[in-house]
């Protein structure tokens, strides 16, 4: 009785845990908040709403009416850190999803699941940090470039922009999916304007090489997405894998890249977000669930 009981526990709770994240936790939007004392004493607050990794599909009505109405928080500023694909008819979902915020300024960058559509995959392949990636159909990444460039967007892979928002002067810099290998640093590379209000970088995966390249150039803010968080995570352990260079603790969330230093009073701030959606072939969240990030810019301590 012992040896029957137990494993028929363990495979009740297996499929309890597995119904939980892929029937209600991927599913539960939810919006992060985080202050980051990153502008000059003084100034006045910005707003930066982060969206990334919603790996839209043309049925998900859920997500696509919840990001809509992320508008309703008015935010400053609005950044999309890549992978908004999951299909070929997703384009005009994606967009309709993000046409009310796209009256407001923003910025992104592209990332694989723009240009490639997600197939099936052995999971235990993201233990191995070299496995080989094989790439589903083309997706229609310009059709999405344009629609949000023609609504005055920046369009940051592998290249530089400013916008003025809210009265100040921001500096932007981005590359290309550096987990493909797709940035090229080199044409952005320099030092970021010393003369603006506030220098941000972007980049679709947190790889340290890239990071490391817009510290030292000086940047405020970097933004990231890809790691889902971890997608599965174990309470009290974290994520069990990053899916890139970036380390475990820092997979998620608000942390200082490089901490403060003479000439440099607030180091470089690294927020990556969490994401909002997954794999068509990997649906579940767990500890993780999918999220969107309000980032209110606070003046640092003079």
């Amino acid at each position: 009785m012992r040896w029957y009981t137990l494993p028929t526990a363990a495979v009740a709770a297996g499929t309890t845990t597995l119904a939980y994240a892929s029937l209600y936790e991927r599913t539960r939007w939810t919006l992060r908040r985080f202050d980051v004392p990153v502008l000059a004493p003084g100034s006045a607050p910005l707003t930066v709403l982060h969206l990334s990794d919603l790996h839209m599909t043309a049925g998900q009505r859920s997500k696509q009416e919840w990001v809509a109405a992320l508008a309703e928080l008015e935010p400053d500023l609005v950044v999309d850190t890549g992978d908004n694909l999951a299909g070929v008819d997703a384009v005009g979902p994606t967009l309709r999803a993000l046409d009310p915020l796209l009256d407001r300024p923003g910025a992104f960058v592209t990332a694989s699941n723009d240009y490639f559509a997600p197939r099936p995959k052995n999971p235990l392949k993201y233990f191995k940090r070299d496995h080989k990636r094989v790439h589903g159909d083309p997706l229609p990444w310009r059709d999405l470039r344009d629609g949000l460039t023609a609504r005055g967007w920046l369009d940051l892979t592998n290249a530089a922009g400013e916008l003025t928002v809210a009265g100040r002067r921001i500096s932007f810099a981005g590359v290309d999916d550096s987990h493909l290998r797709r940035d090229r640093y080199d044409l952005v590379a320099g030092p970021a304007d010393p003369a603006a209000d506030l220098r941000v970088g972007l980049a679709h995966s947190p790889e340290p090489r890239v990071l490391d390249r817009f510290a030292a150039d000086g940047y405020d803010l970097l933004l990231c997405g890809h790691t889902h968080g971890g997608q599965l995570r174990v309470p009290f352990y974290g994520a069990l894998v990053t899916n890139c260079g970036i380390d475990r603790a820092r997979v998620r969330w608000l942390h200082r890249w490089t901490p403060p230093a003479p000439g440099r009073p607030n180091g470089t701030w690294l927020h990556v977000s969490a994401g909002l959606g997954t794999s068509p072939y990997a649906p579940a969240r767990f500890a993780c669930p999918p999220e969107a990030t309000l980032l209110t810019l606070t003046a640092r301590p003079g």
